[in-house]
């Protein structure tokens, strides 16, 4: 039963690290899943309150630092709110109608038709934004990584 354990924990984690490039895959919910699932498994003793508050703080610091990484990408480039929708809608959208490569091209392609469509301000400035929401993108999603990763961390200081 251990092995098990240790495998749906593992794979909880990269399912987690595998939603930071895959925006449908909810990162943090299967991050909590893997310390769920050790509890089951194993013990919740090791996983006390400050483990929990720790983890807490970890998660709230992610949903900041990626609606902040993606708002500064596009804001920094020229986009408008118009630019931030379609970059989110582009982002969710992208890896079903372009598999593999819509993960980079959806929210490039979502931030220039919103900007073309709703702002009119010129295919020049509907590409800065596309790649303004690109560069949010990666941005973010190189930051999910490092906070994940201390998520895990925490969790083996912990275990």
């Amino acid at each position: 039963m251990e092995i098990i354990g240790w495998i749906l924990i593992v794979a909880s984690f990269m399912v987690a690290f595998i939603g930071t490039f895959y925006p449908i895959i909810p990162s943090i919910v299967f991050m909590v899943l893997g310390y769920i699932i050790y509890g089951l498994f194993f013990s919740f003793a090791e996983l006390n309150w400050l483990f929990w508050v720790i983890q807490l703080l970890f998660v709230v610091l992610l949903f900041s630092a990626d609606m902040a990484a993606n708002a500064f990408g596009v804001k920094k480039f020229g986009g408008t709110k118009a630019g931030m929708w379609g970059s989110t809608i582009g982002l969710i959208a992208g890896p079903f109608v372009i598999p593999v490569a819509g993960i980079l091209l959806g929210p490039f392609l979502g931030a220039v038709l919103a900007e073309l469509i709703f702002t009119r301000k010129g295919l020049k400035q509907a590409i800065k934004s596309g790649i303004g929401s690109l560069v949010g993108f990666l941005t973010s999603s190189v930051v999910k990584i490092i906070i994940l990763t201390l998520m895990l961390v925490i969790f083996i200081f912990f275990v």
